[in-house]
């Protein structure tokens, strides 16, 4: 019984670690990004405005990704921008916009909030149809 318990201990240290692990991450899934499709032209280059919230405090940049989940390999890009507030205006960066060839699509943004070193301190993501229902 001495070695079942002795591998008990063990397995309950590890999980206790990977806990610890996972509550450091925790705070980087507290920002939160929001969009609409309205006033977005198809085919432009000028994207929608964003609101953030929950960005934290040491962000210096904001880097945009869009992706359509439905043909990912396109390249649509992004851009990066200072962070200046939460409010970020439309056509704020150029980018690929939303094309589908065929009726909708669904693309998703992800954007990482950046410190002035240029490391990743957060990342949100939201993901919409295009053209809008």
């Amino acid at each position: 019984m001495r070695g079942k318990s002795a591998q008990l201990q063990i397995n309950l240290a590890a999980l206790v670690a990977l806990s610890a692990t996972t509550i450091v991450a925790s705070p980087a899934a507290a920002m939160s990004l929001n969009f609409t499709w309205e006033g977005v032209n198809a085919c432009g280059s000028s994207p929608p405005a964003f609101t953030l919230s929950d960005v934290p405090r040491e962000t210096k940049q904001l880097a945009f990704k869009m992706v359509d989940l439905d043909y990912p390999s396109y390249p649509h890009g992004g851009g990066t921008i200072a962070y200046q507030g939460d409010q970020i205006p439309a056509g704020s960066f150029s980018y690929k916009g939303p094309c589908p060839p065929r009726g909708q699509h669904t693309y998703q943004w992800t954007v990482k909030a950046l410190d002035a070193n240029g490391k990743m301190l957060a990342t949100a993501v939201s993901t919409r149809p295009f053209p809008p229902r």
